[in-house]
């Protein structure tokens, strides 16, 4: 192939030609019967496929719709990434910055060598208050603590505090929601301002997320879904008494797909962060495994030593979730549920569908 020829077949991949057929999106979702939530898809800024599914509230039989306002468990690390950025955007905090440093809380078994970065990239060695490695239903924490106690940060922290570290910060990486609990305390002590209302104000509102919110399981708002957990007697009950009353810096939100559409563009548009900051959130900071790695809050996957995906996940007691970015094609996907299953599957299956397209794009330009 000579130069000319690659040069052109570039040019044309940068502009992602692909196009996704809605028969063959419609055809993976509607394989997915008992799928609860939402399915959306733009492409090159258009919504493509916008689908809702299964019931908000199942007791009064009133369904889902494309703006049904859902949580979304660890997926809103986003937004305290995205804070902690702003943060050191003004200069009131870097990534070296060490917790000790900007944190007027006692730790007296964690290192002293603890950085803001290692928190952000899960390599900062605590202990977790929900250890996945030794614990597999979040539901058993509130067995002997209230979960209508836990309603800021600080509520958390008798949960992990006094614990010893599991590793050496920056040896490697371990997902860790305590971190992030941290994170939300910091952002707290800088700006003295609750998490929630500088999370409203500084993100949600300069991107017009007006459908988001960290709202309290008892007063949920109108047309907000309820999180259902299907019991072995085939049964369903809601998540109420399985997770916080209200979410925090390592999860718990609610928002909407639009809404997520709304903070992807903020980010890459640096409508909320210099354009130095972004680069340095989305850059892959630590490898999680082969192609896999994570940034400041996002996920990143790689593909030929090319940025193929970002994204960000969340599954909690009656919630699944993922929303990715594949920037060479300019797609977003985004599916939220409010049930623990089908969310994976469909995501999975649509990102074969965009690998396999994208395959049979570039062949046109060979």
């Amino acid at each position: 192939m000579g130069k000319k020829r690659v040069e052109i077949k570039n040019f044309m991949k940068g502009f992602g030609n692909m196009r996704l057929e809605i028969s063959n999106i419609k055809d993976i979702v509607d394989k997915k019967k008992d799928f609860s939530g939402v399915v959306f898809i733009k492409e090159k800024g258009n919504e493509i496929y916008k689908q809702a599914f299964g019931y908000a509230n199942r007791s009064y039989k009133v369904l889902n719709n494309i703006d049904t306002k859902f949580g979304i468990a660890s997926g809103c690390k986003l937004f305290t990434a995205i804070a902690i950025c702003q943060l050191a955007d003004k200069g009131t905090i870097s990534f070296e910055t060490k917790l000790k440093d900007c944190l007027n809380i006692d730790f007296p078994k964690f290192d002293s060598n603890i950085t803001i970065h290692h928190l952000l990239t899960h390599s900062s060695g605590i202990p977790d208050y929900f250890d996945e490695e030794v614990m597999n239903d979040f539901s058993e924490l509130w067995n002997e603590r209230p979960m209508y106690n836990i309603k800021t940060p600080k509520d958390f922290l008798p949960m992990f505090q006094n614990r010893n570290m599991d590793f050496t910060p920056g040896d490697r990486f371990k997902y860790n929601n305590a971190g992030y609990i941290l994170l939300g305390l910091v952002v707290e002590e800088q700006t003295g301002v609750e998490f929630s209302e500088y999370i409203e104000k500084n993100i949600f509102e300069p991107c017009e997320m007006f459908d988001s919110g960290y709202f309290s399981l008892d007063r949920l708002p109108i047309n907000t879904a309820n999180g259902y957990i299907k019991e072995k007697s085939g049964e369903w009950k809601t998540n109420i008494y399985s997770i916080p009353i209200i979410g925090g810096p390592d999860g718990g939100a609610y928002t909407t797909v639009r809404d997520l559409s709304k903070i992807w563009n903020g980010i890459f548009t640096n409508k909320i962060l210099s354009k130095k900051a972004t680069k340095t959130m989305l850059k892959p900071h630590i490898n999680v495994k082969g192609d896999f790695n994570y940034g400041y809050g996002v996920w990143i996957s790689k593909k030929d030593n090319e940025i193929f995906k970002y994204y960000i996940m969340g599954e909690d007691p009656g919630v699944s979730m993922m929303s990715s970015v594949y920037p060479k094609y300019n797609i977003e996907v985004t599916i939220i549920g409010n049930i623990e299953f089908g969310t994976w599957d469909i995501a999975k299956e649509i990102q074969s569908l965009i690998s396999r397209e994208s395959k049979n794009e570039d062949k046109r330009y060979i």
